[in-house]
């Protein structure tokens, strides 16, 4: 009982550094974006998103499931599913540990069932204060029973994608996740279901080439790195420069890649009429 009183406090804790922007007490945010200060309390107010510039802070896990689902409708799957040191990787036990008591996760990924605007719908979030948001084999089998769940009770279903790709640690099991979540968003499909992905900063590596990458419709969050390897890889490789804003959400939109950047501030509303419009769960 008290092992389970101390996760909760755990994740209190980090929804609470998470709204605090980790600087408890500091009264003025600093922006990656414009540079420049403004209350904690209006950058909080709006979602995490800068007044100024419209630059979109990197949000946990938790906190994002609260901005998208109905109040009370938070239903977690696979809570306890653990992490894994399949490799017994020198390190590895120990920052997975302190990422662990940092973020109050079990891992870099949190799925659940809840409503968005009163309709049902399993929805999974990639955490980037969490190794990155990086895919190990513990994150891909949560992805994989998100859908398989979703698959089984004819669920829409939602995945925002924060990554920086495949987790090295985990080596190859690491990469095998790409083709296990891919192959059950295939079956997925196969039953004629809905799948919406949310692309976030950064949206990168082996989970841009797998599942955040196959949705039905392809949503991302304004200024959001997408791509698989970065521009200066890019750049490189291929010997030319690079298109001023490659890779970012808005380039992407111009491109056919994403269907449409949505700001955090009209993302719920915008799922909803998404769920609304394919009210059976098919794809139109």
């Amino acid at each position: 009982m008290n092992n389970i009183f101390a996760k909760r406090r755990a994740r209190l804790l980090a929804m609470k550094a998470i709204r605090d922007n980790y600087i408890p007490g500091d009264q003025m945010m600093s922006c990656p974006g414009c540079g420049k200060e403004s209350r904690r309390k209006d950058v909080s107010e709006g979602l995490f998103v800068c007044p100024l510039c419209g630059y979109h802070f990197p949000i946990g896990a938790y906190y994002r499931l609260s901005t998208i689902l109905d109040s009370g409708s938070f239903r977690e799957l696979n809570a306890k599913l653990p992490a894994a040191d399949p490799l017994r990787f020198p390190g590895y036990r120990e920052k997975q540990r302190s990422a662990q008591r940092k973020t109050g996760l079990t891992e870099a990924a949190v799925t659940a069932t809840g409503t968005i605007g009163g309709r049902k719908c399993v929805v999974g979030v990639l955490d980037s204060r969490y190794f990155m948001g990086s895919m190990s084999a513990a994150v891909g089998e949560k992805i994989t029973l998100a859908i398989e769940f979703a698959a089984k009770n004819k669920l829409p279903l939602i995945l925002f994608s924060a990554s920086g790709g495949a987790r090295m640690q985990e080596g190859i099991l690491s990469l095998m996740q790409m083709a296990k979540t891919s192959a059950a968003l295939a079956r997925f499909s196969d039953r004629g279901l809905l799948y919406i992905s949310v692309l976030t900063d950064p949206t990168t590596g082996g989970v841009t080439a797998s599942f955040a990458s196959l949705g039905d419709i392809i949503l991302a969050e304004p200024g959001a790195l997408i791509g698989f390897a970065g521009p200066r890889v890019i750049q490189q490789t291929i010997g030319q420069t690079l298109p001023e804003g490659f890779q970012r959400a808005e380039y992407q939109e111009e491109h056919g890649f994403v269907d449409a950047v949505v700001p955090r501030c009209e993302l719920r509303d915008t799922l909803a009429l998404l769920l609304r419009l394919h009210e059976r769960g098919g794809r139109s």
